[in-house]
């Protein structure tokens, strides 16, 4: 692990938390669903990561793909789930809500905040869905939340480097800002700056399976340690 900054990776499977450990990651975000942005995983995953890894598991609340602007209902769920999780060991929340107008939704956001206890709120890249990424880093900050992660309101952390620093200088301490979003070993020299101290990947590598089926996609996708290596113990 790289004593000058954080690599958090962002992993569905117990196998990829384990090669993320292995890389140098300092910490999981896990969810389900990678390739709809993450969704809530189970707890039941949850429970053997956490058998099999220390480093610290952050867990996506999220419960469908899509927006993040919630029913009650949903919400509803949301907090179940926060309590389920938080109850088998879950060392912190990553979620994020949205107004129909794509603005910060901080009475929701607050009101999850407070639902989860103790335990640290990331609020995630539902804020590259603002009109004003840099804005928001207030709004997101005074609902007590631990940290954001962003690529700048860009489809990709390098393409959003210059408003994720405006953010961080907007979050003037009060608030860590986190880069992520399609952040590659080979693209993180573009994103890596001293003053950021976090950093969000997947270092996924392509698996293939040995069934063949044209029924179904059997190929995933699973964390290299070798990925996360190489940007966790970069000089």
């Amino acid at each position: 692990m790289n004593p000058s900054y954080l690599i958090e990776v962002v992993a569905s499977t117990v196998h990829s938390c384990v090669e993320a450990e292995q890389g140098g990651a300092g910490r999981i975000e896990l969810c389900s669903a990678l390739g709809a942005a993450g969704i809530t995983p189970s707890s039941g995953l949850l429970e053997v990561v956490k058998q099999h890894i220390s480093i610290p598991v952050y867990v996506m609340i999220r419960p469908r793909e899509g927006d993040f602007t919630y029913s009650q209902s949903e919400v509803e769920v949301m907090k179940r789930e926060i309590d389920l999780l938080g109850a088998s060991g879950a060392d912190g929340f990553v979620f994020g809500a949205l107004t129909e107008d794509g603005r910060i939704d901080t009475r929701l956001t607050r009101e999850l905040v407070t639902h989860c206890g103790k335990i640290p709120v990331t609020f995630h890249r539902a804020i590259d869905c603002t009109p004003n990424p840099i804005a928001a880093v207030e709004e997101v900050a005074a609902c007590c939340c631990e940290r954001i992660l962003t690529s700048g309101g860009k489809p990709s952390g390098p393409e959003g480097i210059d408003t994720i620093l405006a953010m961080h200088e907007a979050a003037q301490g009060k608030i860590h800002i986190m880069p992520g979003g399609g952040i590659k070993p080979d693209t993180f020299a573009l994103v890596y700056r001293q003053q950021l101290r976090e950093y969000h990947l997947s270092g996924r590598i392509a698996k293939s399976s040995p069934m063949a089926s044209t029924l179904f996609e059997m190929d995933w996708f699973e964390t290299s340690a070798e990925a996360i290596a190489r940007v966790a113990y970069r000089s």
